[in-house]
């Protein structure tokens, strides 16, 4: 495996670090990788520890409010009482709670939309992105509320009167520092398991986005980019991304 080129996500399991650690890393040179087409980045491990002098920092888990209680339903989430200032979801029965989000994260979460917005408005006009907070619900005992996701002209279905119940085909997370491991996690293993076709991140404070499609049963990173790439996706012809208009004003 050291031999290999690996992932950023790999790279950062491998080493027992964040994924964001890996982007800032990489982005100061700490690191060498190898920069592939579609501003796609891979690593060898081997070299990595080499160049980090064989002493890796182990980064303790970013933690996330849960409430230990029975798997609770979708029923059982109506009747929960809002809480101002804070988002609440239901992943794989159990009740989480978020802060609200950022300025920096409402930003990217803005500008990101209005680009889908016009992309899909010609590819897909029956087809419509939506914003937090809308409820989805998935599975069994799961009530997301995705900062962003499209649902295709083909989906009409799931689009009910209070919720989308069923999966889009495109869900997008903008993490803040409290939702990290929510989203690269649980989050996504609950989508994986939905057979969500594509699954992005975004991180305004690292700056980068991270493009994941559902290929046998598990997330491949199709297509990434940091800081001011131009991000392009081989599923979406013409759509392109450029970064730096994610974090201006």
């Amino acid at each position: 495996m050291n031999k290999e080129l690996i992932t950023a996500q790999a790279l950062a399991e491998a080493l027992d670090l964040s994924v964001e650690t890996i982007w800032r890393y990489t982005r100061e040179k700490k690191i060498p990788c190898i920069e592939l087409g579609n501003r796609q980045y891979r690593y060898r491990l081997e070299d990595v520890i080499i160049a980090l002098g064989g002493n890796v920092l182990r980064e303790k888990p970013d933690a996330y409010k849960t409430e230990p209680t029975k798997k609770l339903t979708y029923e059982d989430y109506l009747d929960i009482p809002n809480e101002p200032g804070c988002r609440l979801e239901v992943l794989d029965g159990m009740l989480v709670k978020e802060p609200s989000p950022s300025v920096i994260h409402q930003r990217a979460s803005r500008k990101l939309q209005r680009i889908l917005e016009d992309y899909f408005e010609e590819v897909d006009p029956d087809g419509e992105i939506f914003n937090a907070p809308l409820d989805v619900t998935l599975l069994d005992c799961n009530v997301v509320q995705p900062d962003l996701f499209y649902v295709s002209g083909e989906q009409t279905n799931i689009v009910k009167e209070a919720r989308i119940d069923g999966q889009p085909a495109l869900v997008v997370e903008v993490i803040s520092p409290s939702s990290t491991r929510k989203d690269r996690l649980q989050k996504m293993q609950i989508y994986q398991r939905a057979q969500i076709q594509h699954y992005w991140l975004v991180d305004p404070r690292e700056k980068t986005l991270e493009c994941f499609a559902w290929r046998d049963g598990v997330y491949a990173l199709v297509a990434s980019g940091m800081d001011e790439d131009i991000v392009e996706h081989s599923n979406f012809a013409g759509l392109s991304i450029p970064l730096k208009s994610l974090w201006s004003k």
